[in-house]
């Protein structure tokens, strides 16, 4: 190598580890905390989601979520079908049943409420997004059907290049367990809160309109034979819970996706070595019929 194009090499690699240290400084500066990086079920190749979990997550949305943030992707069917909670079509109907559905109009003309069916998509829990602003203080409450994907955070170079084989997608997951764990009351010394904001430190500018939404001990857990919660009844388990159903919610089809993506990789490993196999014999001979190779 010339003398010219180690120098170029060396100056590149400078210049890349530079932006590598840079990005967190960057982040700081911007009042961007990076979330730590969690472990989940359905992360790498073979990941698949935990139906336990799914269906704990659930619970904690329609006891906590489902008051102010709508998921109008979703019917109720869908928490019985497969590679999700996977309620039976029982439980399911008995879910649904819980919340009120407007319907109509009526014979009469009028609009109605009945119990929602499993074909009923979730109720939003206001009529419109003027009712919401009103009912929470001029912020808008996300509708929360494919936020884990929606959401995400940088990871800048070149860690992004990394992530290319070390499997790592969970950006979005891994910022709102971040978030919804990350309040701080009081707020740190010299930050100032306007009614109606919240500190919070994976919060780009660490203000935000949502309260603190999940506290210990606040929704109750299946219990197991000793009458004890299967899993911790704390935030954190609240966080991580309720951030692997919403990551359903945004890819139901995740287990499947997976499944059908090393099916093909495996053919097309097998196909390759056949493409090779037959090269060889096709051209293992000359055209007038002597050996290629003496």
């Amino acid at each position: 190598m010339s003398t010219l194009s180690f120098r170029l090499a060396l100056t590149g690699l400078s210049l890349g580890l530079g932006l590598a240290l840079a990005g967190p400084a960057a982040n700081a500066a911007e009042g961007r905390v990076e979330p730590p990086a969690l472990s989940w079920s359905f992360s790498g190749p073979f990941g698949h989601f935990d139906r336990a979990q799914l269906q704990r997550g659930y619970k904690i949305y329609k006891e906590v979520c489902a008051s102010c943030h709508a998921a109008s992707l979703m019917r109720f069917r869908n928490l019985a079908q497969p590679g999700g909670p996977e309620f039976s079509a029982s439980q399911v109907t008995a879910l649904a049943a819980t919340f009120q559905v407007k319907d109509g109009p009526n014979d009469t003309g009028e609009m109605f409420e009945r119990p929602g069916r499993a074909a009923d998509p979730f109720p939003s829990p206001f009529a419109n997004e003027q009712a919401a602003r009103a009912a929470n203080g001029g912020a808008y409450p996300l509708d929360l059907s494919v936020i884990a994907k929606a959401r995400t955070y940088e990871r800048g170079f070149p860690r992004f290049i990394f992530d290319i084989f070390t499997q790592y997608q969970e950006q979005g997951p891994d910022y709102i367990a971040a978030l919804l764990t990350g309040y701080k009351d009081p707020a740190p010394e010299g930050i100032t809160l306007l009614p109606g904001q919240y500190y919070n430190t994976y919060m780009p500018g660490h203000l935000i309109a949502m309260p603190k939404p999940l506290n210990d001990g606040q929704v109750e857990f299946p219990k197991g034979p000793d009458g004890q919660p299967q899993v911790p009844e704390t935030v954190a388990q609240y966080a991580k819970d309720v951030t692997a159903y919403l990551m359903w919610t945004a890819e139901p089809h995740l287990e499947q996706r997976k499944r059908i993506g090393l099916q093909v990789m495996l053919f097309l490993f097998i196909f390759s070595l056949l493409l090779y196999y037959t090269k060889k014999k096709v051209w293992a001979r000359m055209p007038d019929g002597s050996p290629l190779h003496h």
